[in-house]
C-alpha cells in the first residue's frame, strides 16, 4: 500500500435522496464513472503502462468495479484485452472476525490465465474502512503468488482504519462518523429482478445512519 496520501478527488455535490430516512447520495452515476476513468489513468501513470497490472475485484462489489476499470485501461492501452487481466479473490477464510461470524458462504478465487507471479496486482474494493478486508486479501495473495508489488484502489476512503493501511487510489475520500454508513450501488449487483418499485437502479454511494444492531460493516 502506498505511504503517501492518495490523490484527492474533486467535491460532488451532496443530494438528500430522502430526507424523512435521513439517505444522502454523496456520488453519482456520473461522479463514480468520472472517478474510475481517473483511476485508470493514474494506474497507467504509475506502472508505466497496464500490460503487468492484475486487477482483482474483492467480492462483492469490488468485482464489477475491477471489471469497469479494465475496460477503462484497455481504451488507455492499445491491444490490451480486459479479460486478460481481471480477477476476483474471495477472502472469506482468511478474515479475522471468522469467530464472530462462523456461518459463512466461501466465494470463488479467480485469476487471470497469466496469474499474479512478477504482475503488479491492484485490489479493488468499493469501501475502505477499517483495512481489515484488505489484510485479509493480502494473506490470501501470499497463498496464491508471488506479485512484484501489491496497490490498492477504493472507490470511498470512509476514514476510521484500524490498520496500517491506506488505498493507492482513491475516487472519494469521504469524512464519516462511525455511526453512519456508506453503501454502493451498482447496477451489476443491486439491479435485482423483480423490483416492485418500478425506478431503475443507477449507481449511488450514499450515507445512512447505520441501525444500532449492525455491526458488519466494521469488519471492511
Amino acid at each position: 500500500m502506498s505511504s503517501g496520501p492518495a490523490v484527492p478527488s474533486s467535491e460532488p455535490t451532496v443530494t438528500p435522496e430522502d430526507p424523512s430516512d435521513g439517505v444522502t447520495t454523496v456520488l453519482g452515476d456520473a461522479e463514480i464513472a468520472r472517478a474510475l476513468t481517473r483511476i485508470a489513468h493514474e494506474v497507467v501513470e504509475r506502472n508505466k503502462g497496464a500490460h503487468d497490472v492484475v486487477l482483482l475485484g474483492i467480492p462483492t462489489r469490488g468485482v464489477p468495479l475491477a471489471e469497469r476499470l479494465a475496460e477503462r485501461l484497455a481504451t488507455i492501452e492499445p491491444g490490451l484485452v480486459p479479460a486478460d487481466v481481471v480477477g476476483e479473490l474471495d477472502v472469506t477464510m482468511y478474515r479475522d472476525d471468522l469467530h464472530r461470524h462462523p456461518v459463512r458462504t466461501i466465494g470463488a478465487t479467480r485469476l487471470p490465465a497469466s496469474g499474479i507471479d512478477g504482475k503488479v496486482v491492484v485490489l479493488v474494493d468499493d469501501v475502505l474502512f477499517s483495512g481489515r478486508t484488505i489484510r485479509a486479501a493480502l494473506d490470501a495473495i501470499s497463498d496464491i503468488g508471488r506479485p512484484r508489488a501489491v496497490q490498492l484502489a477504493a472507490l470511498v476512503d470512509r476514514g476510521h482504519r484500524e490498520l496500517p493501511i491506506r488505498p493507492d487510489y482513491v475516487g472519494k475520500n469521504l469524512p464519516t462518523s462511525l455511526s453512519e454508513r456508506v453503501s454502493v450501488r451498482l447496477v451489476e449487483t443491486d439491479g435485482t429482478p423483480g423490483d416492485t418499485t418500478g425506478e431503475p437502479v443507477t449507481d449511488a454511494v450514499v450515507i445512512s445512519q447505520r441501525p444500532t444492531s449492525t455491526s458488519s460493516e466494521g469488519t471492511r
